[in-house]
């Protein structure tokens, strides 16, 4: 199988929710922040479903399964970032819990489509 609509995938759909949340969830950090750790943690997070949508209109599943595979790698950037900020006292305790389970959430979902994917 070859090109997925992206838009109907539930892992998509996941992973935009996340960057929306990650979103207003960095809108809180300091100022000085703005060029630094929040704009890494915004990248990081649209990266997971940008990813998700590009490798969904690849020619093949195994491209697909690559670009699967960035996502998860910039899920696991996000969790770094979020693990960072919350050292730094830029988030609640709560909301870096609740934002990392939704991380982990969307990884294992990217996680089991493709191994859906590779067989």
């Amino acid at each position: 199988m070859a090109v997925h609509n992206f838009k109907e995938l539930i892992v998509w759909k996941r992973s935009v929710d996340l960057a929306a949340e990650v979103y207003q969830a960095v809108s809180v950090f300091p100022q000085d922040e703005r060029f630094g750790l929040t704009s890494q943690i915004k990248r990081a997070a649209v990266s997971i479903a940008s990813n998700i949508a590009e490798g969904s209109g690849r020619n093949s599943d195994k491209e697909f399964v690559h670009f699967l595979g960035v996502a998860k790698g910039s899920a696991y950037e996000l969790l770094t970032q979020l693990f960072i900020a919350d050292r730094l006292g830029l988030l609640r305790p709560e909301s870096t819990d609740e934002l990392m389970n939704k991380v982990e959430e969307v990884q294992k979902m990217i996680h089991g489509f493709q191994e859906k994917l590779k067989k």
